[in-house]
């Protein structure tokens, strides 16, 4: 103590605290004094495990609100439940120096590619959170990426008017750039196959593509203003679209034919998603739908839709009918993605409010509110990978001594800059 205040310049106190404890032959200008520097150190001890602390703190509240949740596992078996994401993210990844538009997961890979209005592509190794390149060749903001099925190629689209193929296994090399759209390329998706690319842009227009050739072999329109994104079915044969003019449409791909409009929403549509034939039995009995014995459609791909807008809420479509099954509302902000969970039970959606809620699909509620980012939360997508696998081939040499277990991972991306896994 007497250190510090003679090193700070506090000597009358100085004088006081020696005259009281009686140490008047205490030596200052001693370096090697084992008081030296003390005082500072526990300081700056005390700062770190009190941090320690309220990091502990924080994790243990919300392991204890998970427990309170109603959607926790109600046996005994943890992995009987299905995986939703909690705070803390696994990794929170950053190196982009604007807001990230797109998240996309490799399908065998342990690798997560990231796009961003800074007009790069960032790849990471979701499992251990490192960055392992960026990605450069367009020249404006990169708004969609995306790997294809197989892992073969990936694909990007930018406000350049460009959309490219790049491949993940040289360098990430751009082998093809696809020109044609009039205006800014707002999403660009792989059909199933592989075989045809799909993208939507500010020119009206959804273009159809042929990977091989990188030549548009189709161009359909009916949308009057700027369309947000466009998704195919499981099956690919249908498309699912949405726009600034606050529509949603069902496409044909074969022939570009509408086969239904949904209207409903009072703002610009920012996402849609066709629902997985697995989330069919707990939309049925939320809707209160029966399956007749005759109904080819049960089994089918591309049924029922969801979108997202502006105008803050979520709606539920029939693809058939076109009719508006349910209104979820709860985020206070415009909604920019929707994901269905992998077990069928839930709907997820990421919000400008900085959220991501949870909606359980047997009872329309929102069962769980995940404060995400510090910022709008832009995109967000599932993907399913090998934990443990290593971030190269999880089939080849990295990772071959690791074990390896299948898992369902979430990745989320925000005006903030950064990037968070959510693993179970």
């Amino acid at each position: 103590m007497l250190s510090y205040l003679h090193a700070v310049g506090l000597h009358e106190s100085y004088d006081v605290l020696r005259r009281e404890t009686g140490i008047e032959d205490f030596q200052v200008d001693d370096p090697k004094a084992k008081w030296v520097g003390l005082l500072e150190k526990k300081w700056t001890s005390v700062i770190r495990l009190q941090k320690k602390i309220m990091d502990l703190e924080s994790r243990n509240a919300a392991l204890l609100a998970e427990l309170a949740s109603p959607t926790r596992a109600t046996t005994s078996s943890s992995s009987s439940a299905p995986f939703l994401p909690r705070a803390p993210p696994r990794h929170t990844l950053t190196s982009h120096r604007a807001p990230i538009t797109k998240v996309a997961f490799h399908p065998t890979w342990n690798i997560l590619a990231s796009a961003s209005e800074d007009a790069t592509v960032k790849i990471w190794d979701w499992e251990s959170g490192d960055f392992e390149r960026t990605v450069k060749g367009h020249t404006k903001a990169v708004m969609d990426v995306e790997f294809d099925p197989k892992g073969v190629l990936m694909v990007t689209c930018s406000t350049d008017l460009t959309i490219k193929l790049w491949d993940p296994a040289n360098e990430y090399k751009n082998v093809k750039t696809l020109h044609g759209h009039d205006h800014s390329v707002s999403s660009v998706r792989f059909t199933p196959d592989g075989d045809t690319l799909v993208s939507a842009s500010r020119d009206k227009t959804i273009r159809v593509w042929e990977v091989a050739s990188g030549y548009c072999i189709r161009t359909f329109s009916g949308h009057t203003e700027w369309v947000r994104e466009v998704v195919p079915s499981d099956d690919g044969r249908w498309l699912a679209s949405c726009s600034n003019d606050q529509t949603a449409r069902i496409w044909e791909l074969s022939n570009g034919e509408t086969k239904m409009e949904f209207r409903g929403h009072e703002h610009v549509v920012e996402c849609v998603v066709f629902a997985p034939i697995q989330t069919y039995p707990a939309i049925r009995e939320l809707v209160g739908l029966t399956v007749s014995a005759g109904d080819v459609r049960a089994g089918t791909a591309g049924n029922f839709v969801a979108t997202g807008s502006r105008d803050k809420t979520i709606r539920l479509w029939d693809t058939l009918t076109g009719q508006c099954l349910r209104i979820f509302n709860g985020h206070d902000n415009w909604i920019r993605a929707l994901v269905f969970h992998p077990s069928g039970k839930y709907l997820l959606s990421a919000s400008d409010d900085k959220t991501i809620k949870v909606w359980d699909l047997l009872t329309g509620r929102c069962t769980k509110t995940i404060d995400a980012h510090s910022h709008f939360v832009t995109c967000m997508i599932w993907g399913k990978a090998l934990l443990g696998g290593g971030g190269g081939q999880v089939n080849g040499e990295g990772g071959k001594d690791k074990e390896v277990r299948k898992v369902n991972v979430l990745a989320t991306g925000s005006v903030d800059q950064s990037v968070k896994i959510w693993t179970p």
